[in-house]
């Protein structure tokens, strides 16, 4: 008996030293190999994150750049203006690369005719700034509809694969299903990132634009002061 007992107890230490000896099972998985896993539809869905981040990148530059405000601008234009020198106030506008300083100079360029028409020529000018400042913004809005779109048709096509196989092999464990299914998600989760970033951009981009033509309408509004009133009275 005592012996039958001491074999047992040495058959448990040894499977005990055996399990401690061996190696834990390496379950990491790179993010590359984890994106991997996604499926085909990751495939538009990574042209479009690229395209997304190419978008917000170049319209907020360009929007950026059109958009500065030279403080100075109207003050000399008021100066030139006070002397006559219609050459010179256009020159100041001239000077400077950005949509306020053209949408002044349709202005100035209109001085003669009645103030109701150099109001609109100038709000036509600024429509036309407007309008290429929200060039490609359209894109952005198609994206933050799209991109989660893609992401939720990935998922919903692998998850019909895993019932298929389910199907035809019998096989309902909980690991085939789950590993599956976590792979399929991927796409889904995907495609609500970068509808995320389509969605963030277009409204900070168009933030920027609305504070652009609010900037406009005050422009506007002091140069028609400056040609009713030149000398500031």
């Amino acid at each position: 008996m005592i012996y039958f007992l001491q074999t047992q107890i040495d058959t448990i230490a040894q499977s005990g030293a055996e399990v401690l000896e061996k190696k834990p099972i390496d379950t990491e998985v790179s993010v590359l190999e984890f994106v991997f896993k996604g499926g085909v539809f990751l495939i538009p869905i990574a042209i479009l994150f690229f395209y997304t981040i190419y978008l917000i990148i170049e319209r907020y530059l360009y929007i950026s750049k059109s958009a500065k405000n030279d403080a100075y601008l109207l003050k000399e234009v008021r100066t030139h203006l006070n002397n006559g020198n219609l050459e010179l106030a256009v020159g100041a506008t001239e000077r400077i690369d950005s949509a306020t300083a053209r949408v002044v100079k349709e202005g100035i360029l209109t001085i003669g005719r009645p103030i109701s028409e150099i109001e609109s020529n100038m709000e036509r000018s600024a429509q036309i700034e407007l309008g290429q400042m929200e060039e490609k913004m359209g894109h952005l809005g198609l994206i933050a509809g799209m991109a989660p779109t893609l992401g939720f048709v990935g998922t919903i096509g692998g998850v019909i694969k895993i019932f298929y196989s389910i199907s035809i092999t019998e096989d309902i464990s909980i690991g085939n299903i789950s590993g599956g299914l976590y792979e399929k998600m991927i796409s889904s989760g995907a495609g609500l990132i970068v509808g995320l970033f389509a969605y963030a951009g277009y409204h900070l981009l168009n933030g920027k634009i609305d504070h652009f033509m609010l900037n406009v309408q005050k422009q506007v509004l002091e140069f028609v002061n400056i040609i009713q009133r030149p000398h500031g009275n």
